[in-house]
């Protein structure tokens, strides 16, 4: 099965008006590196700052597992989960932090930033 944004799901922002940080950890992230066709092991951190709607915790991890068997890069992950998060539930801004599992002696971590006021 294919990741796709309307998997998605969001609630309304329990306190909209106050500005709050929600920082999501999922620890077991994996997909498959498109060059070797290994799999690759990350932890993937989303921080976050609502505006009207909060993302809905399990339609996120069952998201999350379709990159199980994806053929693709660190960059273009990160990338990816940071705009289908900001398309579901478009947030003040967020964060998306790839953090992989060393391969061959190398580690890589990757950063993502949106900030809706810039865009």
């Amino acid at each position: 099965m294919t990741p796709s944004v309307e998997q998605l799901e969001t609630f309304p922002n329990p306190r909209p008006g106050r500005e709050f940080t929600v920082e999501i950890v999922c620890p077991e992230f994996t997909s498959v590196c498109p060059k070797t066709g290994q799999p690759d092991f990350g932890t993937i951190t989303f921080r976050y700052t609502p505006a009207e709607t909060c993302v809905e915790l399990k339609s996120l991890k069952l998201y999350l597992q379709r990159f199980r068997d994806q053929g693709i890069f660190y960059e273009q992950v990160t990338n990816r989960l940071l705009d289908d998060f900001v398309a579901a539930c478009r947030p003040v801004r967020c964060e998306v932090v790839s953090v992989w599992t060393p391969r061959g002696g190398i580690s890589t971590t990757v950063t993502c930033r949106y900030d809706g006021e810039r865009g």
